[in-house]
């Protein structure tokens, strides 16, 4: 058996040893440690606030305790049904209409022959993703308004102009719509990564024993993005509770809040333009923080059930 290298302090050392040993890759994590530790952790302090009455003397720790006061007013509130039920018919549709997409246009994109076509389709897709929704909103707007060029096109085709973007029944397959363009292409990276990896000898072993394409990509090409797919879905769910804040508030406006206005978006209003009690923001950000954490356990647990290797945890 090879001797082990002196460099390479084996299991038995001492962890502050091996730790030592691989210095530069944790100088490497260090600017991700400090970004989750200032923007994720440190935030955290200010949970308890939604327990508390709210001081500027001494935000964190100052103010009357006042228990479940905040969350006895948000959960007897109309409002908060409304935005739970948008959060979660609307994150719930990101997986159906959404998730599954990208899957299938990476499946798409392999089955490309010629690099250059593959790359150009690539560039194409995975070009609005670096649009801020703030550019994309717009984008959509100019397009889909009263006196916009798909409005004009159905006048000018015989039809009566429609208000896209004012109708609450509209407003939920927009958002879908217009994500799947923004996003589809960049989803479809880390399946396209994944199909690369895949050992070529396989497809050579099933074209032998005469499968076609379609045989290949059923019994090759997917049994080898389960993995990845639970570990994508897994984020996805992880989630739920978030269902996009940036994309919807820059698309809705008042007229569709009864199906766009999300829990995100409402937290915004109520400390921004209600002027509420910062409690009443903590309390439901530190509600949607809970079922996010018991939703993404209970799918790492499913998932794990179905294939020992996916989960992230």
């Amino acid at each position: 058996m090879k001797q082990q290298s002196k460099r390479e302090p084996g299991p038995s050392s001492p962890l502050i040893k091996r730790a030592w040993s691989y210095k530069y890759i944790y100088l490497m994590m260090l600017p991700g440690l400090i970004y989750f530790l200032l923007f994720h952790y440190v935030p955290m302090l200010g949970t308890g606030i939604a327990f508390r009455e709210f001081s500027f003397k001494n935000p964190f720790f100052g103010g009357e305790f006042v228990g479940l006061k905040y969350f006895r007013k948000l959960f007897s509130s109309h409002n908060f049904s409304v935005v739970l039920r948008n959060t979660i018919i609307i994150s719930f549709g990101r997986l159906v209409f959404e998730f599954p997409l990208a899957v299938a246009l990476a499946l798409l994109f392999n089955e490309v022959r010629g690099k250059r076509p593959k790359r150009f389709l690539q560039t194409v897709y995975s070009f609005p993703h670096f649009l801020s929704w703030v550019v994309a909103a717009g984008i959509i707007t100019n397009l889909l308004s009263d006196s916009g060029v798909v409005n004009q096109l159905v006048v000018a085709l015989g039809g009566d102009k429609v208000s896209f973007l004012t109708q609450p029944g509209l407003f939920r397959p927009l958002l879908h719509i217009t994500n799947n363009w923004k996003e589809i292409g960049w989803g479809t990276i880390v399946y396209l990564a994944t199909i690369t990896s895949i050992d070529s000898q396989q497809y050579e072993a099933a074209i032998v024993d005469g499968a076609n394409r379609w045989h290949q990509i059923r019994y090759i090409t997917l049994p080898s993005l389960v993995p990845i797919i639970c570990t994508m879905l897994l984020l996805q769910v992880a989630n739920v509770m978030s269902a996009g804040f940036d994309q919807i508030f820059n698309m809705y406006n008042s007229t569709v809040y009864s199906t766009g206005d999300i829990i995100d978006t409402y937290i915004y209003r109520m400390t921004f333009v209600i002027g509420e009690s910062f409690s009443s923001s903590i309390a439901l950000g530190l509600f949607k923080s809970v079922i996010n954490l018991v939703l993404l356990t209970t799918a790492n647990w499913l998932v794990k059930r179905f294939d020992k290797d996916a989960g992230i945890f």
